[in-house]
């Protein structure tokens, strides 16, 4: 951390400004031309591959083309599903030579679809999964195609982990590039806080290793600066030692909320950084409206049982579902494969206090929730997280003590304008109360 590259807030604002404008010019330019290649063109570019060239009209191109948002419905032009480096080398030239718009898939979990495009390439990642664990260095490499799940089951093996995110679907990729907001962020920071190099290959299809010995601007801008800096086909992680945590949900019904967000601040406002908390609104299976306070302990159960004792005398919760338990099962604890495929609109951002007049605004406009699927989550930022200095890497919202991510969903197209308004309309709601920046 301490060799990292110190930018101004004004000097990091103009390289994503020409970032922007870059991205832009070559969109127009596609659109332009749209994509056409001569039959021989391809042939040659799928020979030169070790994985698969997958074109509009094969069997699976449907299946291939589809992200976790079940709004996104875009048709790229080809999508190559790379077995390596040099597939994504192979592809980044081709797609420079046909100038077409690159989109780069790694879990496919971006709720804006940038993991696919219309007309141009998908550069498929979710073939290159190979984790390597290195127990005495404590150190992991990652392949950019790698889950939650995958890397959290060969790190445990070892009794390490670094900070990864809260749904075990997740890829690795896109969490690590837009900064890593996890259960472990109290006592060990952000996923990209751990983040110690990363091979990428650069749109002029080159390859290179960033570190704190090389090129460490871009380390600095790949610590949380999003995914346009080039295509990242391996981390390397720091890996810390921890065993069995104590952690789960406490749910509450919805009518009880002003008293839970009220106890669930006073609660986080004194955590150890061993404590990671979040408040969770949703609808249960059973149409029951709750409000849950999720947490993780990371340390010793003995102590951690002392910590979340006021949580378990709290109220009359409907379930309390919290219990020593492995970190592997914490992180799959709150998947939803029922909401993979529903059409989604999220908005987040940071909020510096959690006041009585921002509770009653989350309270409000939740109690009137269109659709039955949709989720508020308040996410407690504190610890080793907020002590990293704000220009040290590109994640720079250190200074915000929560975080609120309206995450939408619904079933049918035709519920989608009322949905997207009424997250907006929330959105907009919460904006005296909070910062003027968000999570990407």
């Amino acid at each position: 951390m301490d060799s990292a590259p110190v930018y101004s807030r004004e000097k990091w604002d103009g390289i994503m400004s020409e970032l922007e404008n870059t991205a832009s010019t070559v969109v127009q330019q596609v659109n332009t031309i749209g994509p056409c290649f001569e039959e021989e063109a391809v042939k040659k570019f799928r020979a030169s591959l070790r994985g698969e060239l997958i074109l509009p009209g094969d069997p699976d191109f449907d299946t291939a083309r589809r992200v976790v948002n079940g709004a996104i419905d875009k048709t790229p032009a080809l999508i190559v599903r790379c077995a390596g480096v040099a597939d994504v080398m192979s592809s980044v030239k081709f797609a420079r030579m046909n100038e077409l718009t690159v989109a780069v898939r790694g879990g496919g979990h971006n709720v804006a679809g940038n993991a696919v495009c219309d007309d141009g390439m998908v550069i498929d990642l979710s073939c290159m999964r190979s984790i390597r664990v290195d127990p005495e260095r404590r150190t992991a490499d990652a392949e950019a195609g790698a889950r939650w799940r995958d890397f959290d089951h060969e790190t445990q093996a070892h009794g390490l982990a670094t900070p990864g995110g809260m749904v075990s679907s997740t890829g690795i990729a896109g969490l690590t590039l837009g900064g890593g907001i996890g259960w472990l962020l109290g006592k060990h920071g952000l996923t990209c806080d751990n983040l110690l190099s990363a091979d990428v290959v650069t749109a002029d299809g080159r390859f290179l290793r960033a570190s704190t010995n090389c090129n460490e601007d871009l380390l600095w801008g790949l610590r949380g600066g999003g995914g346009n800096f080039g295509i990242v086909t391996s981390f390397e992680y720091r890996l810390h030692s921890l065993g069995p945590v104590l952690g789960g949900t406490v749910i509450y019904p919805l009518d009880k909320a002003q008293e839970v967000l009220s106890f669930y601040k006073s609660f986080t406002s004194v955590a150890p950084d061993e404590l990671t908390a979040n408040a969770t609104l949703y609808t249960r299976p059973d149409g029951v409206p709750v409000v849950s306070i999720d947490f993780c302990y990371a340390g010793s159960l003995e102590k951690g049982e002392k910590v979340v004792e006021p949580l378990k005398k709290f109220g009359s919760p409907l379930e309390d579902l919290s219990r020593p338990m492995p970190y592997c099962q914490l992180q799959t604890m709150f998947d939803n494969p029922f909401r993979v495929g529903l059409q989604s609109y999220w908005k987040a951002t940071f909020i510096s206090d959690l006041s009585a007049d921002a509770l009653n605004a989350v309270i409000a406009h939740f109690s009137h929730v269109p659709s039955g699927q949709t989720i508020l989550f308040i996410q407690h930022y504190h610890g080793e997280m907020r002590q990293i200095g704000k220009d040290d890497a590109a994640f720079s919202h250190r200074d915000a003590e929560y975080g609120l991510l309206i995450a939408s969903y619904w079933r049918q197209q035709a519920e989608a304008d009322s949905n997207i308004e009424w997250t907006r309309n929330f959105f907009s709601a919460m904006q005296p109360f909070s910062m003027s920046t968000v999570y990407v």
